[in-house]
C-alpha cells in the first residue's frame, strides 16, 4: 500500500513540475508551484519525514508562490505609476 501511495505522489510531483515549467504566465506558474509544493509535502509525509513536510508546506506551498504573485503585481503596476508621474510634470 505504501509503495502505491509513493508512486501516486511521485506522479503528481512530476506532473506539477512539468506544468510549472511549461506555463508561460507567472500567475499560473505560481499556482503550479504551489501544487508542486503540496505534492512534495504529501510525499515527505508518506516517507515519514513530517518535519520536512511541514517546512515544505510552509515555504514551498505558501511563501514562495505568494512572493512570486506579489512580485508580479508590483512589476505589472510599476510602468503605470511611472507613466502617471511623467504626466504630472
Amino acid at each position: 500500500m505504501t509503495g502505491a501511495l509513493i508512486g501516486v505522489c511521485l506522479l503528481f510531483v512530476v506532473a506539477a513540475a512539468t506544468l510549472a515549467v511549461l506555463c508561460r504566465e507567472p500567475v499560473r506558474q505560481a499556482v503550479a508551484l504551489a501544487a508542486l509544493g503540496l505534492g512534495l509535502a504529501l510525499l515527505f509525509t508518506v516517507l515519514q519525514a513530517p518535519d520536512v513536510a511541514l517546512s515544505q508546506l510552509a515555504v514551498g506551498t505558501a511563501l514562495t508562490p505568494l512572493l512570486i504573485l506579489l512580485t508580479v503585481r508590483k512589476v505589472r503596476r510599476r510602468p503605470a505609476d511611472a507613466r502617471d508621474h511623467g504626466d504630472r510634470e
